[in-house]
């Protein structure tokens, strides 16, 4: 609901303290090219395009010079560890390849909020620890926001706010309780640029 890509029956989605239900269509399409990136839990990688195609699409529709949408994509591809599989399309990518390329896109664009459901499900867990370290790194450094949906217990062990669906109703679980050591966790061996 967030993204826009459903709608409430009833209630509103504030983002920012504006109420999207008042958004049409194409002020979602705004946010969600610029503000919000988005992990699907499928992947949603267009099947004929290679790995680096992938991530640099959605910086293309949006209107990113050559340059920097080379640059982003060059540098998101490293972070994620795929630098070297940029050239392979999503069939011959792994179920985790799959996953951090979707990541790689949806960090990309810098946006505001990363939406991830399940972000790690397919990862193992050298690549979902390195999956952590970046988020923690978009956080912390870049002042993005990361809303996941998981049943991963360590990205909800370092999450600074949990939130559970009860009856239909989004109920905050625990706040700012929830310490870790961000050494366990690989920094990322790119920083992501500035917006």
């Amino acid at each position: 609901m967030l993204a826009g890509l459903d709608h409430p029956t009833s209630g509103k989605v504030l983002f920012e303290g504006v109420d999207l239900s008042d958004y049409n269509e194409k002020q979602f399409i705004q946010l969600r090219r610029h503000r919000i990136g988005v992990v699907f839990q499928s992947f949603a990688l267009l099947p004929l395009l290679s790995a680096y195609e992938n991530v640099e699409l959605p910086m293309r529709i949006a209107g990113v010079g050559a340059k920097e949408r080379s640059y982003r994509t060059n540098e998101v591809l490293d972070m994620v560890g795929l630098a070297r599989r940029a050239k392979h399309r999503p069939y011959e990518l792994s179920g985790g390849e799959q996953q951090r390329i979707s990541i790689a896109r949806a960090v990309a664009m810098r946006p505001d909020v990363i939406l991830a459901d399940e972000p790690t499900g397919e990862l193992d867990s050298v690549n979902a620890s390195e999956i952590f370290g970046l988020f923690r790194h978009m956080v912390s450094e870049e002042g993005m926001s990361v809303v996941a949906t998981t049943h991963d217990r360590t990205l909800i062990d370092m999450s600074d706010q949990i939130y559970t669906v009860h009856n239909g109703m989004l109920e905050l679980n625990e706040s700012g309780v929830n310490d870790y050591d961000n050494s366990q966790f690989k920094k990322p061996t790119t920083v992501i640029g500035s917006k």
